[in-house]
């Protein structure tokens, strides 16, 4: 991660926008076993074998957003988008075979576009693999699996502040949306004796 809390977007929707943590760049799709340049880091779809990688990464990236550590909670929430295959998850793996990052994409729908879209909320590098290329390789493979997954766009956000990773985003033909504001609102449970409103 890089600076102050980094979430992305891209183009204008209408769906729920999101946070995730950028911390630098890399290239290549996301198949097992495609080296591509030697210097890149490999990329590839994680699966259960990766999710105790995955999820100590998934921890780091939540207290980067200043939430308290807690291994267990990352583990579980991993391990049941996985599961239930809610989430699609790519990861970076270093010249040791180890890996360096994370990202995250949750699938979504653009009502002006009536077309499916995918939210890339999460991205994360180890902070030894930064400057490694691993972040530029998890979006480009991100960006491949979206094209291969049928999506018609794809949205992320990012923090004002975050410049390396507006840099790295832009440079790979994403554009900042100047046309909408997001909104977000924290839901709590309505008090006791409060019913939930009835369809009729």
């Amino acid at each position: 991660m890089a600076g102050s809390p980094p979430q992305h977007r891209g183009a204008p929707s209408l769906s729920t926008r999101t946070p995730v943590v950028m911390p630098v760049e890399a290239t290549s799709p996301p198949r097992s076993g495609d080296l591509g340049a030697m210097t890149e880091p490999i990329t590839r779809y994680a699966g259960p074998p990766d999710l105790d990688a995955v999820a100590t990464l998934f921890d780091a990236y939540r207290q980067f957003y200043e939430m308290p550590p807690d291994a267990a909670r990352a583990r579980a929430y991993i391990a049941e988008r996985m599961q239930k295959k809610q989430s699609v998850i790519l990861v970076a793996q270093d010249e040791a075979g180890a890996i360096a990052g994370f990202c995250q994409l949750y699938p979504s729908f653009c009502s002006v576009l009536a077309e499916p879209i995918l939210v890339l909320y999460d991205l994360f590098v180890r902070p030894d693999a930064r400057r490694s290329g691993a972040a530029r390789a998890l979006m480009l493979a991100a960006e491949r699996h979206a094209i291969e997954a049928g999506a018609a766009r794809m949205d992320l956000q990012t923090a004002e502040s975050n410049r390396p990773a507006q840099a790295l985003y832009e440079s790979l033909g994403w554009t900042r949306d100047t046309v909408f504001r997001v909104y977000t609102k924290t839901l709590v449970a309505p008090p006791a004796g409060i019913e939930p409103a009835s369809e009729t």
